[in-house]
């Protein structure tokens, strides 16, 4: 009779069902495992199982088994077995694996703005330099979403372009990033780009450094034109300034006495300093002019032996 009634039961005793509420985790998160039975009936014991590892049993009616874990070790992600037995008849479910995800850290904002007369051409960059892939990015303006999920399956960034007219306020984006694990996101940090002013000229920096340089040039060429005629001015008058070179030293020598007849032969000139230079002073040309006395040597024609002799010896001033 026993034999018999194992045998129904097998025939009407399905296998239990073992579930989660996700199967994506992060490690040392706690997770609940239900194990239940389409018969509502009977009563039903209930035993989980990790491998071949007993985890725990539980009793119940009609309603589920509850098992309450934490996921800490890559080992503990399974696989799981629920067992639900009546009297000597049992059923073991499916294998039930967890899957471990390193949870995202919070992604970098990057804004590239290219600014028109008209128009912002914004490219918006974003990267999450941690957590398990793939990750999906999405960029928000303000706590408006304006674009679609971007999924990346290497560690790189994601990018969405847009185009805005000029505002005359300020505009705010920040990105998300999320990957498998359920009910859990990072945000990056608000990044604001300048607001341009209702009446704002796009094109007025880059018209003001070039007439900046080309102001300076002119200062500069004017300034040279002005100081270069003076300096060359006051370079000259330097030049020109004149050295004195002292007495001229004049050297007679007469070696005779003088003849009596000093009248025939003719008046000996005139031995005297001369200066060696003469200034003429222009006062309107601001110039003055050298002029270089040369010597003059006379000879006495030679008298009669004892007769005097004059001789001049004139030093030139260097």
């Amino acid at each position: 009779m026993w034999r018999h009634l194992n045998r129904l039961l097998l025939w009407k005793f399905p296998s239990p069902c073992l579930d989660s509420k996700t199967n994506v985790v992060m490690k040392g998160q706690n997770v609940s495992m239900f194990c239940s039975h389409k018969n509502k009936s009977l009563q039903i014991t209930y035993s989980l199982f990790r491998h071949k590892t007993h985890l725990g049993t539980q009793n119940g009616k009609g309603e589920p088994a509850i098992f309450n874990l934490s996921i800490t070790e890559a080992h503990e992600s399974g696989p799981y077995k629920c067992k639900a037995q009546v009297y000597s008849c049992s059923k073991y479910s499916r294998d039930f694996n967890f899957t471990i995800v390193d949870p995202v850290t919070a992604p970098v904002l990057n804004i590239t703005v290219i600014q028109t007369e008209t128009h912002r051409h914004i490219t918006l960059h974003c990267l999450s330099v941690n957590g398990s892939l793939p990750i999906n990015y999405t960029f928000f303006e303000k706590h408006i979403a304006i674009s679609p999920a971007i999924s990346k399956y290497d560690r790189e960034s994601a990018e969405f372009k847009l185009t805005r007219k000029n505002p005359g306020e300020e505009e705010e984006y920040r990105c998300e990033a999320k990957n498998r694990l359920p009910d859990y996101a990072a945000y990056s940090q608000t990044v604001t780009t300048p607001s341009t002013g209702g009446d704002s000229c796009p094109f007025c920096l880059k018209l003001l450094l070039p007439g900046l340089l080309l102001l300076l040039l002119v200062i500069i060429l004017i300034l040279a034109f002005w100081i270069l005629p003076k300096y060359k001015a006051r370079k000259a008058m330097r030049n020109n300034v004149p050295r004195d070179c002292g007495d001229t030293a004049v050297e007679v020598g007469i070696y005779a006495n003088i003849h009596g007849k000093q009248a025939k032969e003719g008046s000996v000139p005139e031995v005297g300093s001369r200066p060696c230079v003469s200034t003429a002073q222009d006062e309107a040309e601001h110039s003055q002019e050298l002029q270089y006395a040369t010597p003059v040597f006379q000879e006495v024609a030679p008298r009669q032996q004892g007769e005097p002799q004059l001789g001049i010896r004139d030093k030139r001033c260097w």
